[in-house]
């Protein structure tokens, strides 16, 4: 069992590695070495508070670790029970939050409680668990150290041709590692005398029993004496086997082993027909079954000891917990508290500084208003006259531009007018000639012209002919204008036309006989009419289309 013991504190310390948070780390180290002085009331008030601090901060690895070693601090102080329980919460921890490897830990360690307490189905039902994880994460140290407690499980199961397996599996994959390597000879030694095997049995144990005076492997020692002891009993050596058992005796330094070595001397002595010996060892049995008893006692009490001071420490804890806590909420009152003050201080300075700094800018912007309104009183003055005088120059040039335009404009009307009478007036005449002449009268095609010369006067067909003229040259522009603006009259497409050729408001309006303001509305007006905010826009927008 002392193997058991060896692989849990050999995991415990590889996982101790990983861990990141040096306080809890060293926690945890300092109670694995309080475990090894068997100071188990320090070892489990470290232990402790790393599982308290760890559990409030979600360190479920640092957790883990802490719960893993006080069941270890249980299982050391033989209280099963409670080991078990611890285990199993840290298999739960391990499971819910953390990998394989802590799982695997965890079921090594919860095995070796069962193989102890002789559950021997339940202790192979876990170890199988854990070496089927190392196998399916291919770590093969692991998958070594757990075929090797299958193969001792199996040996006690005497399930040997298993047992072989294992260990022939266990030898392959520790042969890197001779210290452990050895313990799966033992177990093969074993397993061969199970077997019936008591040569290659003797030849094994005795290459081995060399290897085995570290006071590490004493157990393993007396279990190979033990070994031998048996089987020179099988082959009638009882000199022999004695000397095996005094050996196995001599090498035992607790009551544990001693019961081993006596019960295999009084087999012994009892097959040799030396009953007083027998009774002497079976005396022996019994005083050393009471001591263990003892210890088992002492130990018990002593865990129910440390179960006590540890509740204690976990009260302490919460304890300290709930002052931690009202410590902190007076610490914030008090600095919020003070926060206030300082900040109702600081707003009554704030408001005293700006208003005397107001107080000042007013002062200064009063001074400056009154020196600024005397200046300005003086430059209106200055400033109306100036403006006196631009006006009466203002509106004497209005009123030299006004007269030219007038003049420019009747000067145009004139024409125009003369223009447009002198053409009717030539149209009037000649169909007042043509019309007084007998021979056109009662020619019907003449009379028709002279109509259409007639209703020529009163129409605007010349618009009609522009039009047209216009379509040739600016090919399909009116169709998409009434496409796209329908709401345009006539005159609207007429005069967009004329702005589309880029003609002046002044031209636009002498052809359309309105003045060139009721031309500029009626640009605006078609502007607005086409959506445009600007009727400066009008002719851009109309370049585009």
């Amino acid at each position: 069992m002392k193997f058991f013991i060896k692989v849990l504190i050999f995991f415990s310390s590889t996982l101790l590695g990983a861990q990141t948070a040096e306080k809890l780390d060293s926690l945890i180290l300092k109670g694995i070495t309080a475990r090894n002085n068997k100071d188990y009331s320090l070892s489990l008030e470290l232990l402790t508070e790393v599982n308290a601090i760890a559990e409030d901060n979600h360190l479920y690895r640092h957790q883990f670790l802490a719960i893993n070693n006080i069941g270890a601090n249980y299982y050391s102080m033989l209280d099963y029970g409670e080991a078990l329980d611890n285990y199993l919460e840290a298999y739960t921890i391990a499971i819910k939050h953390l990998d394989e490897n802590e799982e695997m830990t965890v079921l090594n360690n919860i095995a070796i409680l069962y193989s102890k307490e002789g559950d021997l189905e339940k202790a192979e039902e876990y170890f199988t668990k854990a070496y089927e994880l190392a196998v399916a994460n291919e770590e093969s140290l692991k998958i070594g150290l757990y075929a090797l407690n299958l193969g001792i499980v199996a040996n006690k199961l005497n399930k040997l041709d298993v047992a072989v397996s294992y260990l022939k599996d266990s030898k392959k994959r520790l042969a890197e590692h001779p210290e452990i390597s050895i313990l799966a000879d033992v177990a093969m030694a074993d397993n061969k005398f199970k077997q019936g095997d008591f040569t290659g049995a003797k030849v094994l144990a005795e290459s081995i029993l060399p290897h085995l005076d570290d006071s590490a492997l004493t157990e393993e020692k007396i279990e190979t004496l033990i070994l031998l002891s048996d089987i020179s009993e099988r082959n009638n050596k009882l000199v022999l086997a004695i000397n095996y058992a005094k050996s196995a005796l001599a090498s035992a330094h607790n009551p544990e082993f001693k019961i081993s070595a006596y019960n295999q001397l009084a087999k012994v002595y009892s097959s040799q027909g030396l009953v007083e010996d027998a009774l002497i060892s079976k005396d022996s049995i019994i005083a050393m079954t009471e001591a263990l008893n003892q210890i088992k006692n002492g130990r018990l009490y002593e865990s129910n000891k440390v179960k006590f001071e540890v509740a204690n420490y976990k009260k302490e804890l919460q304890q300290n917990k709930v002052l931690q806590a009202i410590e902190r909420k007076r610490l914030y009152t008090l600095l919020g508290i003070c926060a206030l003050i300082i900040a109702l201080i600081s707003w009554a300075l704030r408001n005293s500084f700006i208003k005397n700094k107001q107080r000042k800018i007013l002062h200064h912007r009063s001074k400056e208003i009154i020196e600024l309104e005397l200046q300005k009183k003086e430059s209106d003055n200055l400033v109306l006259e100036q403006q006196l005088q631009a006006q009466e120059v203002t509106l004497q040039l209005e009123q030299e531009k006004l007269k030219n335009e007038i003049d420019a404009r009747n000067r145009k009307l004139a024409t125009k007018a003369l223009q447009i009478s002198s053409r009717n007036e030539l149209l009037k005449d000649i169909i007042s000639s043509l019309s007084s002449q007998v021979e056109i009268s009662k020619n019907a095609f003449l009379s028709k012209k002279v109509k259409e010369l007639n209703h020529l006067l009163k129409s605007d067909s010349e618009w009609e002919n522009f039009l047209k003229h216009f379509e040739e040259v600016n090919h399909n522009f009116i169709f998409q204008l009434k496409k796209r603006h329908p709401e345009l009259t006539a005159n609207d497409i007429r005069y967009i036309s004329y702005l589309y050729m880029d003609l002046t408001n002044k031209e636009i309006s002498s052809l359309f006989n309105i003045t060139a303001v009721a031309s500029r509305k009626r640009k605006e007006r078609i502007s607005l009419k086409m959506g445009l905010t600007e009727s400066s826009e009008l002719y851009s927008y109309l370049s585009s289309i």
